[in-house]
């Protein structure tokens, strides 16, 4: 009983601390590192089989306050993500490139992100929350050619994530767009669709996507269950008759697991 209370307490810390570190965000690096630490901490312990067991204790007590804690670390954690991208899309602007263990968990995966749809250079990939530090788009342009566009609703994070751009993917096909998935043509054309993690409405936007895009498109679903959830939007049942699930890449040891869909085939 008292490790569940622990857990349950590690989770009101990091609650109140994200909390703190987002009210300092002022637009410059000063707060930086002690947001950094606190998401590679909070990285850690999303990650620890420990915490997952006990997890799965206190999941089956269905207990209203946790699943209110969980929802609210859900999104204080997305916020404070995003806001770590501002902070490294800064700090790149003095010339420090150096990388937190999170942007290094983000990376490792993005090679694998589609499976056996892989991205060639005929490749035309859109990226839905695309930040501040548009990692995906420059590693898919740098690694296969292909044109990419990310979008975002924050104009902050498109500034920034064109200066990034500009700064280590000059002569890159990469498009950052202040926009939504309706109102740009390219949603037609994209060959592959990846959601960030932290988009909160993303499975609303799939269903969305349906009438939007052509259909062959492959869809990458970043999502996190169970534990996983406290740090990412779970997955959700789609509409069978719009989009199937054809392959699910489990990751232990990250922070995400991701979904991949096509389009369902009429009978």
């Amino acid at each position: 009983m008292q490790t569940l209370i622990n857990f349950q307490t590690c989770l009101s810390d990091f609650s109140g601390k994200f909390d703190e570190l987002a009210g300092r965000y002022d637009h410059t690096v000063q707060h930086s590192s002690a947001l950094e630490g606190l998401i590679d901490d909070y990285s850690t312990f999303i990650t620890d089989k420990q915490n997952e067991r006990i997890w799965e204790q206190l999941d089956q007590q269905e207990s209203g306050s946790l699943h209110q804690l969980v929802l609210e670390l859900r999104d204080k954690s997305a916020r404070c993500v995003a806001i770590m991208e501002k902070y490294r899309a800064l700090k790149l602007q003095y010339g420090d490139v150096e990388i937190a263990d999170y942007f290094r968990n983000i990376e490792e995966c993005i090679e694998k992100e589609f499976g056996s749809s892989h991205v060639t250079s005929y490749s035309k990939v859109l990226l839905i929350g695309s930040g501040s530090f548009p990692m995906t788009p420059l590693f898919i342009a740098k690694r296969t050619g292909a044109e990419v566009v990310g979008i975002d609703i924050d104009p902050e994070a498109i500034a920034l994530g064109q200066q990034v751009v500009e700064k280590l993917g000059a002569g890159l096909n990469i498009h950052l767009q202040q926009t939504l998935v309706q109102d740009l043509a390219f949603t037609r054309k994209a060959t592959h669709i990846i959601f960030s993690s932290t988009v909160a409405n993303k499975y609303d936007l799939l269903d969305q996507l349906h009438a939007l895009t052509n259909e062959h498109v492959v869809v990458a679903m970043r999502y996190g269950n169970q534990l996983k959830s406290l740090f990412n939007y779970p997955m959700r049942e789609t509409d069978s008759s719009k989009w199937k699930l054809v392959d699910n890449i489990l990751r232990p040891d990250d922070v995400f697991d991701i979904a991949l869909y096509q389009k369902a085939k009429l009978s």
